[in-house]
Order: C-alpha cells, then structure tokens, then sequence
C-alpha cells in the first residue's frame, strides 16, 4: 500500500522515470499554469495496472480543471520529490513521510487531500504493538529484553513509530529488545500469534480484520497493549506554482468528487469503480499541512535516517 511506502532512494541519486515530463508537458500559459497538469504516483502493487486504475480519477479531473492531464508512473518517491522540486510535476500522490521530507527539501506543494478506506473514515491509520492472548507484558516497557518483530526498517507503521513508541517508553529499540524484521505486517503479526516473536508491530487493519478475514488468525488471539497516534493518510499535493484559481479547482475535485460514488454517479468508470486508486481506497478526505506534524515529531524522537534526504 502507499501508505506504507518509505523513500526508498537519496534525492541526489533518484531515477526519475517520469515518461515525456518535459517542458512540453508542462508547457505554461499566459496565465502560468500549465497546458498539461502532470500527475505522479508510484505504484501500491502493480506498476502495470497503475494507469488504469487512476483512469477514472484522471477523466474526473480533466472535466474539473479543463486541462489535460497525464499520468506519470514513478520507480520511487524520491522521483517523485525530485520531479515536483523542479516543476515537472504539479500534482504528486506521496506517503506521509516523504511528503514531509519534500517539504524538508524545498518542494513547494500543498497537501489537499489524503486516501481513505471507507467513506466517512479520518485519513490515517495506526501502528499495533501486539503480544499472543495472555503474555505478562501490559505495555511498550514490558518489551524490554524481549524478542520483538517488526516489519521492515522502512516502514512508518512497522518499524519509524514503533522505534518512538519504545523510546518514549525508556526501551532503546535496538539494544534493549531482539529486533526481527518479518518483512511484512501480516508476518510480524503471525509470528508474534505463533510465539517466535514474545512481541511485535503490525498496522491497524492487519490485527483488526485482515488476517482475521483470511482465517490466518482468530479473535481474541492477539492482544494490543499499544497504538501510536494517528500517522495521517498519504497525501496529494499540488505545487504552489499553480494559480489558486486552478489550485482550489483540483483541491475540490479531490476532495468532493475523487471518490468511488461520485465517480460511479457521474459516468467516469468504464464499468464499476471498486476503488479510486490501485491501493483499494475509496475515496480521499481533505488533509491540511498540519496534519503531518505528527510525522515530524517521531522523526525529531527517532532521528531515523529515513527522514532526511541522504
């Protein structure tokens, strides 16, 4: 999913991969905005459904904004970061990290809405702490001396706000715990449930239905001694080399019509729209900048390398 996404390369080294994103693509008009809005993302599974499923948003966003619009594919975030840096880019799909690192780094963008679930749901998620139905351990410091499982180093929910979480709770997440990285959510949850980890760190929806769905885990098999606030949603922002004019004209059509109902509603999907995006989401939710403090403040906590442009 996008929302657990890290940047995953240096700005300085990133591979911008964004197909005819030239000045030709961008070329402005006496007013400043662009002939052509590009707008880029990077692939939640399958790079090559990643088109197709944006389709109907795209169409959407034409009808609102009367401008052509091209969809970019990019191999990371940090093309993403570079490509909006440099005016190539005037509509970006981050995570919530590296929207933070883009604003760290001098992209100047406004987010304006942010990917949910379910219609009516906040715009974000949370990170579990786990222990198997009936361990002694009640909180994060109980985690001390244990073997815990987290996801991957560059994971927000999986691995940056557990590491906070440990070390608001007097446990160093490196020399006070085991540390096994389980590679995804659904692993560190099911080995935490079968007993290989005393402990671990999997998202909201993993421990709350996912696996329970699936049949990989029964109710009540899994405790949750801790939940980390909520890490807001992944963001759209457009640059704010756009006129506000233009601005408020896709902020809206994010806002109020970048949604499976309205999309169904309004003749946009080819067939029926399951989902706004490739992520499976349904819609998006307005988000402001502020949002995303709570991002900056575990990056200030864990000083992590992930927060910084290497």
């Amino acid at each position: 999913m996008v929302r657990h996404t890290a940047v995953a390369a240096s700005l300085a080294s990133a591979a911008l991969v964004l197909a005819a994103c030239g000045q030709s693509a961008a070329g402005g008009t006496q007013s400043g905005d662009p002939d052509t809005l590009v707008f880029a993302a990077i692939p939640s599974e399958n790079a090559q459904t990643l088109q197709q499923a944006y389709q109907p948003v795209i169409k959407m966003l034409e009808k609102e904004t009367g401008k052509k619009v091209q969809f970019q594919s990019a191999t990371d975030y940090a093309a993403v970061i570079e490509a909006q840096r440099t005016g190539k880019v005037q509509i970006a799909q981050y995570g919530p990290l590296s929207y933070v690192l883009a604003r760290n780094t001098g992209v100047k963008a406004t987010p304006v809405a942010a990917q949910v679930k379910k219609k009516g749901e906040q715009p974000g998620y949370r990170s579990y702490g786990i222990v198997p139905a009936g361990s002694p351990i009640k909180d994060l410091a109980g985690f001390k001396g244990k073997k815990v499982c987290f996801v991957d180093p560059n994971s927000t929910s999986g691995y940056l706000y557990p590491k906070a979480g440990l070390i608001d709770a007097g446990v160093d997440p490196q020399s006070g715990v085991s540390p096994v990285m389980a590679g995804g959510h659904d692993a560190s949850a099911l080995a935490v449930a079968s007993g290989q980890c005393d402990a671990g760190f999997a998202y909201d929806a993993i421990v709350d239905t996912a696996l329970i769905n699936k049949g990989q885990l029964k109710p009540g098999q899994l405790t949750t001694v801790w939940k980390s606030d909520v890490i807001a949603g992944s963001p759209v922002a457009i640059s704010d080399s756009v006129s506000e004019d233009l601005k408020a004209k896709i902020a809206n059509a994010f806002q109020q019509k970048a949604n499976v109902d309205y999309l169904n509603a309004n003749g946009f999907c080819a067939t029926t729209c399951k989902a706004a995006d490739d992520a499976g989401d349904w819609g998006y939710a307005k988000v402001d900048d502020q949002l995303y403090d709570g991002v900056r403040k575990v990056c200030a906590t864990t000083k992590d390398k992930q927060c910084t442009a290497a």
